[in-house]
């Protein structure tokens, strides 16, 4: 991936998961079911988020898995 820096234009990154719930009944399970890929920025740690899509077998899983 290309990468360059809106904020301080580094070309060199970290790329990380981040995890969420999401409606009600996500919290009351406790079942992570927004998933996202950040992008931040060595430099100066301006940090990118991107939604990533998830699928019903991976939310299942996080529930049984915690």
């Amino acid at each position: 991936m290309e990468y360059k820096c809106v904020k301080c234009g580094h070309t060199d990154y970290e790329q990380d998961q981040m995890r969420a719930t999401g409606g009600a009944l996500a919290k009351m399970f406790d079942i992570q079911n927004k998933k996202f890929v950040t992008v931040s920025c060595t430099k100066c740690g301006y940090t990118e988020i991107y939604k990533k899509k998830s699928g019903m077998g991976s939310n299942i899983a996080d529930w049984f898995i915690g």
